[in-house]
């Protein structure tokens, strides 16, 4: 019995063997195009990661750089099997693309451009609100009632998810809607005697040079610190951002990209938030 069961677990390991290697043959030879907005580090360091984890034939088109051709005319000529997205310019310039698999990173809020594409998957760039509560929750413990601003119709489900997991937590979250920039200055001054905290979330509408400089004079003024999104307005500002590795976002996608360049429907690979 002692041999049977080590020939049974020697053919499985070289069954199992085959199977990695002819399945990572099969997509090595496979040709995707990388459509990248533009050559900014964070994008640069996401398709290093997409690279490491997924060996396709990588063709980069890089939007910025098209000088007026013909995008979609390239990617026809090419033919490829798959198309990542790198950015929103890139997500905006290929969504229109129905019979090629497309799989976007480096994106916030993409339920803003998509209308349901059936070839459409991919990274949100937004960390989920659960997991950024649960940090700030534990580097600032006296934090009681946090404040935000957001557009409905940008964030208004990352805003949803957020009220329920600052529930969980004991939390008190104050959530204001507006509908311009304009509106911002207005919206802050109604919080200034109520909030702990102040909460940027990656909301265009909210966010504008205007805006920015005015929350910074106001977190100033009315001493409430400013958690933000991206590391850039600590430098302005803010006590605190949380943010994401953009290698690992890369990778991320890259998984997803192997499941359907190995033969899944991409309806099967669901989009899911940076980790």
């Amino acid at each position: 019995m002692k041999t049977l069961s080590s020939n049974y677990l020697y053919f499985e390991f070289w069954i199992l063997f085959f199977f990695i290697f002819f399945t990572g043959a099969a997509i090595a030879g496979q040709e995707i195009v990388a459509v990248q907005s533009s050559r900014i580090k964070p994008y640069e360091q996401a398709l290093k990661g997409f690279k490491s984890i997924c060996p396709g034939k990588i063709k980069r088109i890089v939007v910025s750089e098209l000088g007026g051709k013909d995008l979609i005319e390239k990617i026809s000529m090419i033919r490829p099997e798959m198309i990542i997205a790198i950015g929103r310019d890139a997500l905006l310039s290929v969504k229109g693309i129905k019979n090629i698999p497309i799989v976007y990173l480096m994106v916030l809020n993409p339920r803003t451009i998509l209308s349901g594409e059936r070839n459409i998957t991919g990274v949100s760039l937004n960390i989920p609100p659960e997991k950024q509560l649960l940090s700030l929750s534990l580097a600032l413990p006296e934090m009681k009632t946090m404040g935000l601003l957001y557009d409905p119709e940008r964030t208004g489900h990352m805003v949803k998810r957020a009220q329920d997991a600052a529930g969980r937590l004991g939390l008190r979250l104050i959530a204001r809607q507006i509908h311009r920039p304009g509106e911002v200055p207005g919206a802050l001054m109604g919080m200034k005697e109520k909030i702990d905290v102040f909460w940027m979330l990656p909301d265009i509408t909210v966010v504008t040079p205007e805006t920015v400089e005015f929350l910074f004079l106001f977190s100033m003024e009315h001493r409430i610190p400013v958690i933000a999104f991206s590391e850039k307005y600590v430098e302005t500002g803010a006590l605190m951002s949380i943010g994401i590795d953009a290698f690992d976002v890369g990778i991320q996608a890259g998984e997803m990209a192997r499941k359907i360049l190995s033969g899944r429907d991409v309806n099967n690979v669901q989009q899911v938030d940076a980790r």
